[in-house]
């Protein structure tokens, strides 16, 4: 069907993406509003889930030297999976900035993870419920792909999480000054 060309299209240039990161390839570089990003993904989240709570907590822009396309794709993989694997709980993206760093976080109040689940979360292909595969459509890849684009551009990405506690993906890329 269209629909499965269209989702293999996205998986194969997802994994090319990754295998270009792995090879140490460099990313595009620019000033790009990461308060901005996040307000798109926002929006975008509440487009397809319209009953859902995605709030947005992004009062400055934080401006960072990346890649605007790749940055975005690491919101989009945030939101997207706190709303799809924190179903019915609340989201808050937030962004801000510390004396050299600027913060990204996506929140959800939902179930939260194991431990051991947690920890494989930024492998590759890893499913922390096999029964999601059915629901969610996607590859395994997204927070890959996250932690990967992160690193590249000179950034961290570390997850709090536990079960009944909800989780927070925090990444932080360093400030572009004024």
């Amino acid at each position: 069907t269209e629909q499965e060309s269209i989702r293999m299209g996205s998986l194969v240039e997802d994994l090319l993406h990754l295998a270009r990161l792995d090879q140490g390839r460099p990313l595009e570089r620019a000033r790009v509003d990461l308060s901005a990003l996040a307000a798109d993904a926002v929006l975008d989240a509440l487009a397809v889930s319209p009953d859902r709570v995605v709030r947005l907590d992004a009062p400055d822009p934080v401006t960072v030297f990346g890649d605007e396309g790749r940055l975005r794709q690491v919101v989009a993989n945030l939101v997207g999976n706190a709303v799809v694997h924190a179903p019915g709980a609340d989201v808050t993206v937030h962004v801000d900035a510390t004396a050299d760093r600027a913060v990204l976080e996506v929140r959800d109040d939902g179930p939260g993870m194991e431990p051991a689940d947690a920890a494989k979360a930024f492998d590759r292909f890893f499913r922390a419920d096999v029964s999601r595969q059915r629901h969610s459509g996607g590859s395994g890849l997204g927070l890959a792909i996250v932690e990967a684009t992160v690193r590249a551009l000179d950034g961290s990405v570390t997850m709090r999480t536990a079960p009944g506690e909800g989780t927070t993906v925090r990444v932080e890329l360093p400030l572009t000054s004024a």
